[in-house]
């Protein structure tokens, strides 16, 4: 067989390109053919024997000399190669085939890391995530959560990618707390970060939730019960010093309005001018801790400091309406005025006035003054299921509360009536010469 040359090439690609005939076949060497087009296009085409069947194999590039073409030298190099790999039980297709696979695999598997990377979220989109989605429904739009997370959780671990964070980095953020003395605090915010942690694992956003296994014992401790409850004697007390704490006249009001319907402080600080008819004394809640409307009789005590309290208001709308941005002051304002005056030293840039509302009983809250209301409607005789109406708590007997739906309207008016009377009674200027007798 005479050797093809590269000129018998480019005379029968010349002829191939007039004729435009049929594609041709010209055989280069042992198991290396050319295949010529009826357009000129020449590619180059290497057989060998593999399993005993004859196998054919197209070079990539065709004839040609230059980048990206294959010379007649190059295309007998090759054919080389090819069939002798394939005298080895090599197939060059399966080669490339598995050569392309593996690399398929290698790209797929670093698409799916890169992917990975970009869904990996910090700790504080994941808390953003997660508050969009959750804290919304709350009723104050998550503010108190997120004061929590801001001040002690995001400066910790904000930063860090949500499945990298480890049970001991939360420990650390919840013995910080504990080591300032907020027991409390440290167990609301495991409550909130287990939340946020479970709701990051069900949507395999991380592998597993760092919070697991953390018990209360081991942050903040079982929390006690508060039973704080005024004595007559301290609410006989209480307006003298109330008058000499230097507080806000609007703070001095809110706590005869606490303490004469047993409302929240979250109730009181929300309230809006619209919800309260001093002319039927009627102040309705729309919208309370139970997610129900409540309603409460004002005594002629409450209507004459709400009255007041709607005077000293000069906002259209709000009763206690913030200075520094739309809407009500935060309940905290009002919590930290009657704080400051019980903390028994004096604070930095703070009041020096730290005594001014300690009482004998110790140191008391806005939500106590709720449960002495409470109280003293028990004391004046106030049956105690009326007296849960008035507090608008919801009976934990599932049944009672479905069938059970009489409002007692009459009983609480008369509950509100008794109560304030009482605290008229007890407020009054000649009250150190009364004696009350209670009810039996």
């Amino acid at each position: 067989m005479t050797k093809l040359t590269v000129r018998d090439i480019e005379a029968a690609i010349a002829a191939q390109r007039a004729s435009g005939s049929k594609p041709r076949k010209l055989t280069a060497d042992t198991g290396l053919r050319l295949h010529i087009g009826a357009t000129g296009k020449a590619v180059w085409c290497v057989l060998y024997m593999i399993d005993g069947r004859e196998r054919e194999y197209r070079l990539p590039e065709p004839y040609g000399t230059g980048k990206g073409h294959c010379s007649l030298a190059a295309a007998r190099e090759r054919a080389s190669e090819i069939r002798a790999l394939a005298r080895g039980g090599v197939d060059i297709q399966k080669q490339i085939e598995d050569a392309r696979a593996a690399a398929e695999r290698v790209a797929q598997r670093e698409r799916e890391a890169q992917d990975a990377r970009e869904r990996r979220l910090t700790v504080r989109a994941l808390f953003e995530r997660w508050a969009a989605l959750e804290l919304g429904n709350r009723k104050d739009r998550g503010a108190e959560t997120r004061r929590g997370m801001e001040k002690d959780v995001l400066p910790a671990i904000g930063e860090r990618y949500a499945e990298d964070v480890r049970r001991r980095e939360v420990m650390d953020i919840l013995d910080t707390v504990k080591a300032r003395g907020a027991n409390r605090l440290a167990n609301r915010l495991l409550s909130e970060m287990r939340q946020m942690f479970g709701f990051a694992f069900v949507r395999e956003i991380v592998p597993s939730d760092p919070t697991f296994g953390i018990k209360k014992r081991d942050v903040g401790g079982k929390e006690t019960e508060r039973d704080r409850v005024l004595s007559e004697h301290e609410i006989r007390l209480l307006p003298g010093q109330l008058a000499a704490a230097n507080l806000l006249d609007s703070t001095t009001l809110a706590v005869w309005v606490m303490l004469s319907t047993s409302c929240r402080i979250g109730e009181l600080t929300g309230a809006t001018k619209a919800d309260i008819d001093l002319r039927t004394g009627v102040w309705v809640l729309p919208e309370t801790k139970n997610s129900k409307s409540h309603t409460i009789y004002l005594s002629d005590f409450a209507k004459r400091h709400l009255q007041a309290l709607m005077t000293l208001s000069a906002d259209p709308a709000w009763l206690f309406p913030s200075h520094r941005t739309e809407g009500a002051v935060t309940p905290k304002s009002i919590t930290k005025q009657l704080h400051d005056r019980q903390r028994g030293k004096a604070k930095t840039n703070g009041p020096n006035l730290t005594n001014a509302l300690m009482l004998p009983g110790g140191n008391w809250t806005p939500h106590d003054l709720r449960r002495t209301g409470a109280t003293l409607m028990g004391e004046l005789g106030v049956r105690p299921d009326v007296i849960e109406k008035c507090l608008n708590h919801l009976d934990e007997n599932r049944m009672r509360r479905v069938y059970q739906r009489a409002v007692k309207k009459e009983e609480q008016i008369e509950a509100w009536r008794l109560l304030g009377d009482r605290l008229d009674l007890l407020t009054r200027m000649d009250a150190d010469n009364v004696t009350i007798l209670k009810s039996a």
